[in-house]
């Protein structure tokens, strides 16, 4: 694990120091479509894709848990890490929900 920390860290740098720095304004320009923004353009919340990305994690779980359910007698006590996990997640649910990330005003 320290290996792969090192080399990645070290390719890193390498490519940082050594990658090439032209800034030019298209490059800098905030939108590749072709024009610049409109005045009235449209801003997605990111409390959006917070709900999206949770969506698809309890989805996911949801996924997981039948397969689990189905099995439990066969493995017993040893798949129990996937009720641990199922823990978290509602716990992490329970937090957003408490600090008020998925109110919408």
């Amino acid at each position: 694990m320290g290996l792969a920390s090192v080399l990645g860290l070290a390719l890193f740098t390498i490519g940082w120091i050594l990658g090439p720095r032209r800034p030019d304004a298209e490059k800098l320009s905030p939108y590749e479509c072709g024009f610049e923004a409109f005045g009235d353009s449209v801003r997605f919340d990111v409390r959006y894709y917070l709900v999206a990305i949770i969506f698809i994690v309890f989805d996911l779980e949801i996924a997981f848990f039948f397969p689990w359910a189905v099995s439990l007698k066969a493995t017993g006590a040893f798949a129990c890490w996937h009720a641990d996990f199922a823990l978290v997640l509602v716990v992490a649910l329970v937090y957003d929900y408490k600090k008020g990330a998925l109110e919408w005003d």
